[in-house]
């Protein structure tokens, strides 16, 4: 195995942990305790959440290791979809447990700050998605579409951090600070490199 192919397939590993640990870390939490299976699947459905939102803006920039940008980019709308399903599970499974709570902050009158930028990530995340099914419909040029889904993947990765700092639940406090920060700083790379930016803006599908 050549360096090059050692220090890819390091990369894909250290990747890998960061969708594991955090997931193996919080199924010790001892809030699981007592808790229906239904209200964990939907916490882990949000957990999982961080590490995708951490791969999305590098597979958008082509920044992947041992991924051209043509695979990144298909990726990068795969992954998109688990993003959404993951949202959607998280959602559901938190309004089939406690409705009165879900439709509180839905309507923006929950009294808990981390529920207000969870619901402002959770619309980001599907206006996003809408945008991507119904671009040619809606008849958006390429740069004009581009511009409107990166703010929105800013909105959402915001949104999300902010959104599980706040939480004190099931996820093992160094863990979900670690990949947080890793969030930004993968978003970060993207916005901070003109020139991918500057290729974001330019390339097409």
């Amino acid at each position: 195995m050549t360096t090059l192919s050692k220090k890819i397939a390091g990369a894909w590993v250290a990747l890998a942990c960061v969708f594991v640990v955090p997931l193996v870390l919080a199924a010790f939490s001892p809030l699981l305790a007592w808790r229906e299976p239904i209200y964990i699947a939907a916490g882990f459905a949000g957990i999982v959440t961080l590490p995708i939102l951490l791969v999305q803006p590098l597979l958008a920039a082509g920044l992947m290791p041992g991924l051209g940008l043509r695979a990144a980019r298909h990726a990068h709308a795969l992954v998109g979809v688990g993003l959404l399903l993951a949202v959607i599970v998280h959602i559901a499974g938190l309004w089939i447990t406690s409705p009165p709570d879900v439709v509180d902050v839905l309507l923006l009158r929950s009294p808990t700050p981390f529920a207000i930028w969870g619901v402002i990530a959770m619309w980001a995340v599907f206006a996003s998605a809408g945008l991507a099914l119904f671009r040619r419909r809606l008849q958006l040029r390429w740069r004009s579409w581009r511009v409107l889904h990166s703010v929105l993947a800013i909105l959402i990765v915001i949104g999300t951090v902010i959104h599980a700092v706040l939480i004190e639940g099931t996820m093992e406090v160094m863990s979900k600070w670690a990949i947080c920060a890793l969030v930004v700083l993968a978003a970060l790379r993207v916005l901070a490199d003109p020139d991918v930016l500057r290729r974001l803006l330019k390339s097409s599908k």
